[in-house]
């Protein structure tokens, strides 16, 4: 399958350094977390971004890019999706979320096919899956993750590098809001007879199941991917994409500080993405305006505009309490500038099995 050729290295200096170890300062801290951009996946135009290069912790978008070598290992004809995976005993062991990969001395290990996989990576985020694949494709996940900077490095993504096939913490992790919307496009562009699998509600193994972490799916008009992360360092994560009317948009929010606030900041700037295609000239450029982010407890009234606080009950889905808003997402807006308190995105959820206490997706 032909690449497009416009996400390549962005410059010779940087392809070196890269190529010498990628030197990137440390993630940021919990308190200077998030990050976010919205790009046109056609155009590549950057409709707007905020701290979209600065270094951040990607979590479970990094199976984005185990998927993305899954996917072409399937196009090479190495794997089908009928190929079954046999677990290891060192993938059996990795910490939740997990599919529940089992070895015993009787029964061996388990194994599921190539479409299982992707459905449980999709969404389940299993990190025993993230290990299988990772140790198929590459010997050793080790060898398998290098094999994942490198390949991220020649679509573009410049700030990325990889230590694990999960999005397990380890300070060797490191990714940008910009190169997370890079690797959402290129999936999509890439293979898009694999996409349908972000789509994914729900996937169900033996006795247990689980849904898609992606809440917006079927509740934001046109958004049909991708992928939620979360860690306590990174924060809550989300690469999506949405068409509507021909267009598509690429949003990534990273750090959010609840799965609900991420949710709603990713809802507002889908809207207001095409809020401005809608008024847009053909000679405009909205790329370098200000721009405002939703806080957790405060949000836009309806009927005035105005910047008003809120109970924390969490609306019904985002889509409900952006909708028919004109919103100046992409403009300049005044914004509160509240704290809002470490260690709520446990409230914000509470849906989570015995296994899966840890983070959104287990980590």
């Amino acid at each position: 399958m032909k690449r497009a050729g416009g996400l390549r290295f962005r410059g010779a200096v940087a392809a070196a350094s890269l190529a010498l170890g990628m030197v990137m300062s440390v993630p940021a801290q919990a308190q200077d977390r998030y990050a976010a951009i919205v790009m046109d996946a056609r155009t590549n135009e950057v409709l707007l971004e905020d701290q979209a290069d600065e270094t951040r912790y990607p979590a479970s978008l990094t199976k984005m890019m185990t998927l993305y070598m899954l996917f072409e290992a399937i196009e090479r004809g190495d794997v089908s999706l009928e190929t079954r995976l046999t677990a290891s005993r060192n993938a059996s062991r990795q910490p939740p979320s997990r599919l529940g990969l089992r070895c015993t001395r009787r029964g061996g290990c388990d194994s599921i096919t190539v479409d299982q996989a992707i459905r449980a990576l999709v969404v389940q985020s299993a990190n025993d899956v993230a290990t299988m694949v990772a140790e198929r494709l590459g010997g050793t996940e080790a060898r398998f993750s290098s094999s994942m900077s490198a390949r991220a490095r020649e679509l573009g993504m410049t700030n990325t590098r990889f230590a694990n096939a999960s999005g397990l913490p380890s300070t060797r992790h490191a990714t940008t809001a910009r190169d997370m919307a890079v690797l959402s496009q290129a999936l999509w562009r890439d293979f898009p007879e694999h996409y349908h699998y972000f789509t994914t509600p729900s996937f169900n193994w033996r006795r247990g199941g689980a849904r898609s972490h992606n809440r917006l799916i079927g509740q934001v008009d046109g958004v049909d991917g991708i992928k939620t992360g979360y860690t306590r360092a990174s924060g809550f994560n989300l690469a999506t994409m949405a068409e509507r009317g021909g267009r598509r948009v690429v949003v990534v929010v990273l750090g959010g500080e609840t799965a609900a606030a991420r949710d709603a900041q990713v809802a507002y700037l889908v809207e207001g993405a095409y809020e401005e295609y809608a008024r847009r000239g053909d000679n405009v450029t909205y790329a370098s305006l200000p721009n405002p982010r939703l806080d957790l407890q405060f949000a836009p009234n309806v009927a005035t505009g105005a910047v008003t606080q809120t109970a924390r009950a969490t609306p019904p889905t985002p889509y409900q309490t952006y909708q028919g808003m004109v919103l100046d997402t992409l403009a300049p807006q005044a914004v509160v500038d509240a704290p809002i308190g470490q260690g709520d995105e446990m409230e914000a959820e509470g849906e989570f099995t015995a296994e899966e206490t840890t983070d959104e997706d287990g980590q």
